[in-house]
This record gives C-alpha cells, structure tokens and sequence, in this order.
C-alpha cells in the first residue's frame, strides 16, 4: 500500500466523534478515567472490520487522534499499551490505505508500537494477553510492511527485530514464537533488501556466546532463518563474500564470527552456503597458515557431523579438504587426523577415503600426529569394529615399534581396548573376534623388546584386558583357557617369560624384606643395597628407580605395617583381592607422609599386584566350565598341576601346553 495515499475525505469541522457511551479523551481527565475510555474504545475498533465503510468515516478524526504526540508520549504504561492496541486495529481497518499521511508521523507510530511490544517480556503481566494481542494483530495484519517506502525504514525494522529477538524467553509458547516468526519473516520475504545492520540483528543471536546466552533468541533466529532462506541467501553471500575474499571486515561487527556463522547456517539449512562453500575452498589454499587452520577446523566440523552430506555434495570441496593431510603447518595435519575419528564414526563410507590418508600420517615425524593417528582409529573401533577396515587397524599394529614410548603406549593400549570389546564379550560375534585374533599375538611379542616400559605395559594389558582380573574366578579362568590355547608359539615363550620374570621379581622382593629384618650389619647393608640395584632393573627409568628404591627401602625398615602388606603381597598364597587391598588401600594412607614411598615405588607394587594375579590363576585352575565335555580331560590336567606344583605357575606349563593340545584336537 502507498504509505502517502491520502485518508478518505476528513469531515470538515475536525470533530472526533468516539463510540457510544464515551466521552471525550484528553488530559482533563484523571488517567484512571482515561484507561476506562480507552478500554471502550479499543473495544469498538476490535469488534470493527474492512467493509465497516460508515464507521470507518466516522471514526477517521478519533484515529488520528490517538496518533497524536498525547498519546504516543503518554507516561502511564497501560495508556500506551491501549493506545497501541487501537493503532494496530486501525491498520487492519483501513488497510491497504494507512489513515496517516506523513512519514514522520508513520515512523513515530510504528517506533511507538516496537516500544510496547517490550511488555512481552513478562509472562506473569496482568495485561500480557492484551500484548500478545497486539502482536498478533500486526503480524496477521502485516503492518509493518507499510514502512516500505519510507526512508527510515532500516532503522524501523531493525528496532523491531532486537526489541522482538530480546524480549523472547522460555516462558512464551509456541503461539507467541509463530508470530514473532510471522512478523520477522514477512518483512524479509515482501521487501525489497535486507541491510547489513537488520541481517547482524538476526545473525548476531548464532554466534556461540549469545546463543548461550539466549537459547530462545537462537530458536527463533534459526526459524526465520529457515522461513526466509530463499529471500536471505543472496545478503548472507554478499556479507561472507565482503569478509572473507574482500577482506573488509569493517562492513560488521560480526566479521571476527564468521566461521562460527557459516556451521551455525549450514547445520540450519545448506542451501543458505550454496555460493558461499566455494569461497572455502578458495580459502583452504591461502597462504596465511592460521587461515587455513581456521577454515579447516570449519570443514572438520561441517564434514564430521552425524547428518551431514556434505562430502557426498560438494566432492571438489571434500577433495581439497583431504589434500590439508599433507599440510606444511604441524597443526594443520593435527587437526585433520583428529577428524578423522568423529568422520569414521558418522560417515563409514568415508573410511576408504581417509584410508590412504592416514596411513601417510602414521609415518608423520611429529609425534604428536603419529599418537593422534592412533587415537582415532582406536576410538572408532571401540564404537564399533565395522567401522575401520583392517589397514586402519594394521596402522595401530605397526605404531606398536614406534621409536616414541607416548606413541608405542598408545598403539598397545588402543589395541588391549580393542581386544577385551571384543575378544571377550560374546555379543560382539565371531566375525569381530576374527578381525582381531591377531592382536593377543602382537601384543605379548612386545615382551621381547629390550625397554622395560613396553614389557611392564604388557603384563599390565595382559591382567586388564586379556584376562581381567575383576572378572570372577571360572570366567577368568575361562579367558585364561582359551587365550593359551590360540596363542602361537612366540606368543607363548613370551607369556612364559612374562610369568617367569614376575615370579622372579616377587622372590627378589621377598628376599629384600628378609634382609630387612634381619640385624643391620655391613654384610647386610651391601646385600640390601645389591637387591635394590637388581630389583630397579625391572623398573623404568633405572636411574631414578635406584634413589626411589632407596627411599622406599628405607621406608620399609621404618614401617612394619607396610612391610607385612608387603610380605603379604609377595606371598605364593596372595589372592587378587589381598593383593588390591595391599596396593589401592595403603598408599592413600601414605599420601603426604615426608617419607612416603617415592613415584616409582607404585610401579613396583603394581608389579607385583599384576604377578600376583598371575599367581592366583595358577591357584584357582581347578575352576573349569564342566558343562562343555571337550574341557572336562583340561580340568583333571589342572588339577593334577595344582596338586603337584606347590601352586608354582612355571612347573604347571607343561600340564598346560598338554591343554592347549587337547582343545586343538577338540575343536
């Protein structure tokens, strides 16, 4: 409608003429008085309609009336209000022709009406019915739309959308939320442009701080952004293309947000980046490290996400992507190969993709990327073993004989994870047990590496995760069994060996306490202190092992309740759960004692713990699964090496590889 149309004929004398039953409306009359009168007369122009031609003409002059500065700069709040109500029935009235001439006056209105429309804020209001009202008669009305045409129209509309985006909270449903969406939407939809200051006013409420701030202003952003992404998409291409390839940042405020902005609108809806994506690509080969950085840290997200089609879409942009695996900048290849994990996990069919890509990074020769390789990998597999193909998971095989212990610890470990998943669960089926039947092998051929790091992890991953010691004793017994029978043979030396270094570690031990006890002479001093040198050899780091070793030792001649733990933890008779009484519950009781056992000490009580679970296996063999008869024959083996080894693990090996024998014929 032309917001200059002239109204229809005004009557000549200028007289108002209000509805029945009320009296004139000035400032003659007490402002309680005044809201009675508006009342009636909000009540006269609701009941109205278009065709009403008579009352129409009969109440133009009362309508520019309630336009007037009396009104529209009244202090008391419920006369606004009423005052706004009217303005908005007005508009339906007489639409598609305003009752207003001037665009000054059109503009204080519809100023006048945004004003009011703060009273939404209050839920708990008396009069919150009568602003919903008003918002929903301007939104079904579309008044605004008449401030088209006039200059101020920016400013107008820009009022509207921070008064509507602040004053919206959880307290409001969804009517009040579909209206302010009807409101925001038909103004970008109907008009002719959307300026850079009225797009900041929708965009600035997705940016990651305000969005926490205002969880509603975001919902209702997104939906209008939704609403309008047709009309929208063009000003959002003109705002990125200006920041990111013109580089004029001072066009927003939100320029230093705009990768934030560009996953907050793609996660919304694509097609609102539909010339925008292409920009990225261009960025991924800037010569500014920190820009790709960033830029790749957007697509990471946008490509990693679980819904997201992105790589399947936009191949060139997936293709460039990839290619930021062989970036020259450290960070760069870091973050691509932390990606990795989230896209293997969400986007299987991308495995083969990353595959080749990987692979080149777990020969990074930074560090930190080769232990990140690992990670992801691992990470997806221990969601689901499917989800990595058996190159990926040779990579973690390989990464096993890395020179660096922090990346030879994490490829073991991941792999230990893999295989308790599993090897040992039953519903993970037989063809994920297959996939991973090597990974028992590799991990106890680790023991012949000369680093006493790499053996100690192995005994630690062969009592968590190949045979959990938490598990009860015939199921323990069970992963006990069948481990031995499927190892092959290296696997086995090395399991010997790992059983025959803990058993001699623990009489070392044993023979370090008896030295203890006994007179301190010189004699015994030089024997102590030769103990301690033997034992610090099957501790890492022998060096500071030696002067841990020391400290502790002499912790032991001080505390006899320490020592009998000890002697307790050494002995042939030490079940799991002595032994984890003696290790997790005393060293609390030590904390900040100045002569407390020294940080290697816990490696050598762990040590210990770990033989004694080897230990009590040996002592619990008897417990057999007897309702399988192919187990039945292992069982008597069992018991007989129980019965004739004084519980001694090594002389029990024989009976054992007989039991292997037998379940390789039984099955």
């Amino acid at each position: 409608m032309s917001v200059m149309a002239h109204s229809k004929t005004r009557t000549n004398d200028g007289k108002i003429t209000y509805p029945p039953g009320v009296k004139e409306i000035s400032d003659k009359i007490s402002k309680e008085e005044m809201v009675r009168r508006l009342k009636m007369v909000v009540k006269t122009f609701m009941d109205m309609d278009q065709d009403s031609e008579e009352e129409k003409e009969l109440y133009l002059n009362l309508a520019l009336h309630l336009a007037s500065d009396f009104f529209l700069k009244h202090p008391d709040k419920d006369v606004r209000l009423l005052v706004a109500c009217c303005l908005a029935d007005i508009f339906r009235i007489y639409a598609p022709e305003a009752p207003y001439t001037s665009p000054d006056k059109l503009k204080d209105i519809f100023m006048f009406i945004t004003r009011q429309l703060k009273g939404l804020e209050d839920t708990k209001s008396p009069q919150f019915n009568r602003y919903f009202y008003l918002l929903e008669n301007i939104a079904w009305v579309k008044s605004y739309n008449i401030c088209f045409e006039l200059e101020d129209s920016n400013e107008i509309f820009t009022q509207l959308y921070r008064t509507l985006f602040s004053v919206i909270n959880n307290g409001h449903n969804q009517k009040v939320h579909m209206h302010m969406v009807d409101l925001m939407s038909s103004i970008i939809c109907e008009g002719d442009t959307v300026s850079q200051e009225l797009l900041d006013t929708v965009l600035v409420n997705l940016v990651p701080a305000h969005k926490n701030l205002n969880k509603q202003a975001y919902d209702l952003a997104k939906a209008l952004l939704k609403r309008t992404a047709q009309a929208i998409e063009p000003y959002i291409t003109n705002f990125f293309n200006q920041v990111l390839m013109l580089g004029k940042t001072s066009i927003s405020d939100l320029s230093e947000h705009v990768f934030d902005l560009i996953l907050e609108l793609y996660n919304i809806d694509s097609h609102l980046l539909l010339s925008v994506l292409p920009q990225l690509e261009f960025k991924l080969k800037s010569n500014d490290n920190e820009e790709r950085l960033q830029v790749v840290r957007l697509l990471a997200k946008m490509f990693g996400a679980k819904d997201s089609e992105l790589a399947s879409q936009n191949k060139p942009l997936w293709q460039c992507y990839l290619g930021r695996f062989n970036d020259i900048h450290v960070p760069i290849r870091l973050e691509c190969v932390k990606f990795a994990s989230h896209c293997l996990m969400n986007h299987p069919d991308l495995a083969k993709d990353l595959t080749e890509y990987l692979k080149v990074r777990s020969h990074d020769p930074e560090e930190a990327i080769r232990h990140d390789v690992i990670v992801s990998i691992v990470t997806a597999a221990k969601k689901d073993i499917l989800l990595v193909n058996d190159h990926l998971l040779n990579f973690v095989r390989e990464r096993t004989l890395d020179k660096r212990w922090r990346v030879r610890k994490e490829a073991m470990m991941g792999l230990a994870q893999i295989y308790k998943k599993y090897a040992l669960q039953s519903a993970a089926g037989k063809d994920a047990a297959k996939q991973i039947s090597w990974v028992k092998d590799k991990l106890l051929h680790i023991y012949y590496q000369n680093s006493i790091d790499d053996r100690l992890l192995v005994e630690r991953i062969f009592a968590q995760y190949m045979v959990p010691h938490n598990l009860e004793t015939a199921e323990r017994m069970k992963c006990l069994y069948y481990l031995y029978a499927t190892l092959d043979l290296n696997a086995v030396k090395a399991l010997n060996e790992m059983w025959k270094c803990q058993n001699l570690l623990r009489h070392q031990v044993k023979d370090l306490l008896d030295l203890i006890k006994q007179p301190k002479t010189d004699a015994s001093v030089k024997a102590i202190f030769s103990k301690v040198m033997v034992i610090t050899r099957n501790l890492p780091d022998p060096g500071k092992a030696q002067d841990f070793m020391k400290k502790f030792t002499q912790v032991l001649e001080d505390d006899e309740k320490i020592r009998k733990q000890l002697e307790v933890l050494v002995s042939p008779t030490c079940s799991c759960k002595q032994a984890e009484g003696c290790v997790v519950r005393r060293q609390p009781k030590r904390a900040g004692v100045g002569r407390s056992p020294a940080p290697s000490c816990p490696l050598l009580w762990s040590a210990l713990y770990s033989s004694c679970k080897v230990q009590e296996k040996s002592q619990k063999m008897t417990v057999q699964i007897h309702s399988s008869p192919r187990v039945e024959t292992v069982a008597v083996l069992c018991a007989h090496a129980h019965t004739h080894t004084q519980n001694s693990w090594c002389a029990a090996l024989p009976f054992i590889s007989l039991a292997q024998r037998c379940v390789m014929r039984a099955a």
